[in-house]
């Protein structure tokens, strides 16, 4: 929000740095549409044709922002802020009204609520390039995600189905924390919350109840909510995690999904459990499958942010569906390959330099990647204080130093045995590749998956021969 900016303030005295804040709200999935269809003469007809509408989309292609350029059309009449901000509430793009006016005055006086106690500064997210903190939505509104609102049947939103947060703590034992091992429902620590399982007529489910913590608030767990939510309406994929639906009418948010057998790749790495070790073509297959499911989400404008091996899940046949996408973050423009952000999110282990500056980009991505790829490679953790170097994407420097003890075949995971020299050198330098410190040295996703399919048709003639 922009304090020097009034209702009575006109749309072409906005500054070019708020006309962008818009966008980042109304680019992503077209939600200028919405604006344009609603803008009026004032003889009340429609200002904008069909054949306006199809002129905005082509500035797309030349890597402009349809939003900027309808609001510096629509500025060169009188039209000023708060037509705009009615228009955006109408919408229920609360977030972008938000850019411009509190929420009390985005709301005419006759909408406003009657009781007091419930607060009128909305800013739920609608978009999915939030990347500002947000105050408190209205309480009547609690976490319903606003994406998934429109003429949607009770019990079954927007492709997923809507539960009560009583229905969910029947089937967990009323989120038993105890381990599965020890007869109870708790599957794990998640993003930003606890997984149980659960069954769901007769089929078993993973339920993730989302909990603020010392570092997370409530305001960006609700966050987190809607954008997985919104990302996995949008984006389906087999090496993506399958969603079933979600509770936001209880004391926690709730997550719910398919279950995989197998858990994350970080536990089976691991062999928590006493699982058997994962072989290497096993694991050529988990890698190939991630960076699939990667290649699906870059082609699509999305950065995941948080690509690591416990965000790769495994199902009963060890297929990779990656998880977690509260902070996957759209392309602006659909030309665009980085954008900027002041909240540094990600995981320390397997964030890329220009991550740690608040540059979002797919390039980022492929360097977690890397690290996943050494994971792979050698069955270490990402991170291990009691390890000289702590992170394992630095591991890699001892073995190209001569002077070091640490050898190439020393860092390969003895458990997996069935390897070929030749084949773990491709993967090995291929993760070096991803983990370039500049990210314009680094391959992109879909030269990676090529690669590692490469490596799989190797391991299948071997097996053939």
């Amino acid at each position: 929000m922009n304090n020097s900016v009034t209702p009575a303030t006109y749309i072409r005295n906005l500054s070019y740095s708020l006309l962008r804040k818009l966008s980042d709200f109304l680019d992503p999935q077209d939600r200028w549409k919405d604006v344009i269809v609603s803008i009026r003469k004032t003889s009340g007809e429609l200002r904008y044709s069909q054949h306006h509408v199809r002129r905005f989309e082509g500035l797309v292609a030349q890597g402009k922002s349809p939003t900027v350029e309808l609001l510096s059309d629509w500025g060169t009449s009188n039209s000023t802020v708060g037509e705009l901000v009615e228009i955006l509430k109408s919408h229920k793009l609360l977030a972008a009204a938000s850019v411009l006016l509190p929420v009390e005055e985005a709301v005419p006086p006759e909408t406003q609520p009657a009781s007091p106690s419930v607060g009128t500064n909305s800013t739920l997210p609608t978009r999915l390039l939030e990347e500002r903190e947000t105050q408190s939505p209205p309480a009547s509104s609690l976490l319903q995600p606003q994406i998934l609102l429109d003429n949607s049947e009770p019990g079954h939103t927007g492709g997923f189905s809507s539960f009560f947060y009583n229905e969910l703590m029947e089937i967990t034992g009323n989120f038993d924390d105890r381990p599965i091992s020890d007869g109870g429902n708790r599957l794990g620590e998640g993003g930003f919350g606890t997984v149980y399982k659960g069954l769901l007529n007769d089929k078993p489910v993973a339920v993730k109840k989302l909990n603020p913590m010392d570092d997370i608030s409530l305001d960006e767990l609700r966050v987190q909510f809607n954008q997985e939510i919104q990302t996995l309406k949008v984006l389906k994929h087999e090496n993506l995690v399958d969603m079933v639906g979600f509770s936001c009418d209880g004391q926690h948010p709730c997550l719910v999904y398919a279950l995989m057998a197998n858990g994350s790749l970080l536990d089976r790495l691991a062999c928590l459990e006493g699982s058997p070790p994962l072989s290497w073509q096993q694991r050529c297959l988990i890698a190939e499958g991630t960076a699939s499911g990667l290649e699906y989400l870059h082609s699509n404008h999305h950065v995941h942010r948080d690509v690591k091996s416990a965000n790769i899940l495994l199902d009963e046949k060890l297929v990779a569906k990656i998880s977690d996408f509260g902070l996957t973050r759209a392309s602006a423009k659909r030309t665009s390959t980085t954008m900027m952000t002041e909240r540094i999110v990600g995981t320390r282990a397997y964030m890329a330099p220009e991550a740690l500056r608040g540059e979002i980009t797919p390039r980022s991505d492929v360097f977690s990647f890397g690290v996943v790829l050494l994971e792979i490679l050698s069955g270490l953790p990402p991170a291990d204080e009691n390890r000289e170097p702590q992170f394992l994407m630095e591991v890699r420097y001892d073995i190209d130093d001569e002077d070091e003890e640490l050898t190439f075949e020393d860092f390969l995971d003895k458990k997996m045995g069935d390897w070929e020299l030749s084949q773990v050198q491709s993967v090995y330098s291929l993760g070096c590749n991803c983990l370039h410190d500049r990210k314009n040295r680094r391959p992109v996703i879909k030269q990676v998956l090529l690669e590692l399919k490469g490596v799989v048709k190797s391991i299948a003639l071997d097996l053939k021969a």
